[in-house]
């Protein structure tokens, strides 16, 4: 039942009172309980169904708990054991005015009835114990700190307070690359280990580079008469040194120079991403009068 919305199974809304709750699983369990529906196996599923809802719903830190997290967050703290653990349907069943029934399959006479296996069953009482909340903190970085590496302190809020850290940032952290900090997330409410703080990159924009994963690309200006003949650029990088870049003759518009291993370092093992040139040819809105016989000139001579 792990994808399953516990108050829709109920036929309830997010906001249901508690009085709604159990009024609801009342009626249900009346309809679907084994005493009434003699070994219907789909009524068999849907009673469990609802069962497992009532269970959680009906108590406010597991409800909270489910409220927070979902469905999927949820079943990842709790066990099948842990929904259930302190929860008495003898007596519920008692109040609805149903029979003793007997969850593992045997016993007290009535209904048997399995909810079905316990995924912990014989690893003891510290393997269902559940980890705390992981918590990540998105932390911006400038394209020199992710070339460079750098040392930061981070202020972050957990277990209720705040707490300053600091925090070494390996050379090549680019966008979307997480550091783990053990022990740093929120405190387990079940006597789990604590989550832990995952420090994710951010990288800020430059005014110089643009970045794509290692890659950087910055665009540089020609004038026409150079893209035509060629000409010789200084490109700046990361490192404060300019490298020398040919542009041969008949250089178009938006032409895209490679230059390998002056991107951004790799985070993990060597390599470098590369510096991308982008061209882009300056076409005069304004020519003098002299400019004009010129280009005049070219066109006569087929140009």
């Amino acid at each position: 039942m792990s994808e399953t919305d516990y108050y829709k199974a109920l036929g309830l809304s997010k906001s249901a009172s508690d009085e709604e709750i159990k009024k609801a699983y009342r009626k249900m369990a009346m309809k679907y309980h084994p005493d009434h529906t003699k070994g219907d196996k789909t009524a068999e599923e849907k009673f469990k169904q609802i069962s497992e809802a009532y269970a959680v719903l009906s108590d406010k830190e597991k409800r909270k708990q489910y409220d927070t997290f979902g469905s999927s967050g949820f079943h990842q703290r709790y066990s099948q054991e842990d929904i259930f653990r302190g929860f008495d349907f003898g007596d519920i069943f008692k109040e609805f005015g149903f029979g003793g029934m007997n969850f593992s399959g045997g016993g007290r006479g009535g209904s048997r009835f399995s909810f079905g296996g316990d995924p912990y069953r014989g690893r003891g009482r510290q393997a269902a114990r559940i980890k705390g909340s992981d918590l990540v903190y998105e932390l911006p970085l400038t394209l020199q700190e992710v070339a460079n590496g750098a040392n930061k302190t981070i202020r972050f809020q957990h277990n209720d307070q705040a707490e300053n850290i600091s925090v070494k940032i390996p050379k090549g952290m680019i966008t979307g690359k997480k550091l783990r900090i053990t022990g740093k997330g929120e405190n387990s409410p079940y006597g789990g280990k604590p989550g832990d703080l995952f420090i994710q990159s951010k990288v800020l924009n430059d005014p110089v580079f643009s970045a794509k994963a290692y890659d950087l690309t910055i665009t540089r200006d020609i004038r026409l008469s150079e893209a035509v003949l060629g000409t010789k650029l200084f490109v700046p990088t990361l490192s404060s040194r300019e490298l020398s870049l040919t542009i041969p003759p008949g250089t178009k518009h938006k032409t895209r120079l490679r230059l390998p291993g002056h991107g951004l370092p790799h985070m993990k093992g060597s390599g470098m991403g590369d510096l991308f040139v982008t061209i882009r040819v300056e076409t005069p809105k304004k020519l003098t009068d002299e400019q004009k016989k010129l280009v005049q000139m070219l066109a006569d001579a087929g140009m």
